[in-house]
């Protein structure tokens, strides 16, 4: 016999950044259907006023630039006395670079674009999840970390720092019932692939379609991924049903990774 499977989501509370497009709606979107409620973050309005008005008590949103130390704590103002059950902390990289195009202040906004916010922002919920002895972390980085991508130097250093720490962070926080984890997507139809498609047509002096063709034959699957698949499993790790998995990063990249950790 066949049972569905029950996620024991609903009417858990958790934040989502970078919940306007891309990944973090995906994700967003699929924690309400489930019956969650979000607290996101974001820059753009328009889209998160479209989510307000579908999902009504069930969204709340900031808007604003995750990496701002400011709208970092506004959410945590937002959520006030709430429990929040887990977070999915994501957000836009920086522009696509190789090494020698890169200059000292491209580094330094890295690090702020990438690692320093999230820091922040773990060490701000992390004393709640202590205390109630549950939490899910879960870290939208990229396939990069596991296997460079051309041009994404800077992406790559800061977001191999990330891994680091929620590695480091998983040990410390599993006696508490609190998970860590990491998604490290590969090529999806999102818009951050669009910029590496411009970036590699540009520099190859090719087509836009004929660059985004080299993209997708560099996946074993020979097509990108869906946001909404992948949301489909961040959906799973952000759940109870994951209290057996911690400190891993997982890659969705259709068997683009040939090491055999990948």
């Amino acid at each position: 016999m066949y049972y569905a499977m029950e996620l024991h989501i609903k009417n858990q509370n958790f934040i989502v950044t970078g919940a306007s497009s891309g990944f973090g709606r995906s994700v967003a979107v699929s924690l309400m259907e489930e019956g969650a409620t979000v607290y996101a973050v974001a820059r753009r309005k328009e889209l998160l006023g479209e989510l307000k008005y579908t999902y009504d008590s069930r969204f709340e949103y900031v808007v604003g630039d995750i990496t701002d130390e400011n709208i970092v704590s506004k959410i945590i103002d937002k959520i006030g006395l709430t429990e929040i059950h887990g977070v999915f902390i994501n957000a836009g990289g920086p522009p696509a670079k190789a090494f020698l195009e890169t200059e000292m202040p491209d580094w330094d906004e890295a690090y702020q674009k990438l690692l320093r916010w999230k820091v922040d922002l773990a060490q701000r919920l992390i004393p709640a999840f202590i205390k109630q002895k549950y939490g899910r972390i879960l870290f939208l980085e990229s396939s990069s970390v596991k296997q460079p991508v051309e041009n994404l130097v800077l992406s790559t250093s800061l977001r191999m720092a990330v891994v680091g720490m929620a590695k480091t962070l998983s040990q410390e926080l599993a006696s508490y019932g609190i998970t860590v984890n990491v998604l490290a997507p590969g090529y999806h139809n999102t818009s951050a692939i669009e910029r590496l498609i411009r970036k590699k047509s540009e520099k190859e002096f090719i087509s836009f379609e004929d660059a985004k063709k080299q993209f997708e034959q560099e996946t074993r699957l020979g097509f990108m991924g869906d946001p909404n698949d992948l949301a489909s499993l961040g959906l799973w790790l952000l759940s109870p049903q994951s209290k057996f998995v911690t400190g891993q990063t997982i890659s969705v990249a259709g068997g683009a990774i040939n090491g055999v950790f990948g």
